[in-house]
């Protein structure tokens, strides 16, 4: 499985990076109650901390509002990954429990401040490519009612069949990970002034968290 930036976005954003991440031999259930304990030592931290007074001015949340301006979507509407979920604690929701697999994954977006995107690989149809949008295509998300209709500003990723992800804020609902996947193709999704050995780093950290918590 790869990833290639298509040729606009590459002239559009020099330098953006996505870095890929297979895992193999994933055992997801509900929950465990190692990775509840975490997730309640995060929020705790968290809520102690105040840690979204000062979030919008740390420098990976900044690259990630200022990419999103450049696409003409609104940072305070549509947040940043790790931003959207410390707001949540930190005014009293808990962290979501979707299963372990995509939880760990959530804990290493807040630690990292880093957005990453989560596919089942055998449910992907082939290789995947950031593109453009197509002004009217039609994108369902996880949690969405109903599809949403593109404009055209939008970065996605499609899987030669259909879009997988908007990019890098939300993944599809047709690909998404379950207690049934076993492998998993994860992206650190890099934006520009976020790349090179910070992104790398983000990402193996998802991994890591993501397979700890998914292994029997």
């Amino acid at each position: 499985m790869r990833l290639s930036v298509d040729a606009r976005v590459s002239s559009e954003f020099p330098g953006l990076q996505v870095v890929p991440s297979p895992l193999e031999g994933l055992h997801i259930v509900e929950r465990r109650p190692d990775l509840d304990h975490l997730k309640s030592e995060l929020e705790a931290a968290l809520r102690a901390g105040h840690a979204a007074d000062a979030l919008k001015d740390e420098p990976r949340v900044r690259a990630y509002r200022d990419f999103f301006w450049r696409l003409g979507i609104d940072p305070t509407k549509v947040r940043p990954a790790s931003e959207a979920l410390v707001r949540k604690v930190v005014r009293g929701r808990p962290l979501p429990a979707i299963n372990t697999a995509v939880d760990a994954l959530n804990v290493a977006s807040i630690e990292t401040n880093v957005a990453f995107a989560a596919f089942d690989a055998d449910l992907l149809a082939g290789d995947l490519t950031l593109r453009y949008a197509r002004a009217e295509e039609l994108f369902l998300g996880i949690g969405m009612d109903a599809p949403i209709v593109l404009t055209g500003r939008e970065l996605v990723i499609d899987d030669t069949r259909a879009l997988v992800a908007v990019y890098p804020y939300r993944d599809a609902h047709a690909t998404r990970l379950t207690t049934s996947t076993r492998r998993a193709f994860v992206l650190g999704c890099g934006v520009p002034g976020l790349g090179g050995w910070d992104l790398q780093r983000a990402t193996e950290r998802c991994a890591e968290l993501m397979t700890m918590y998914s292994r029997e």
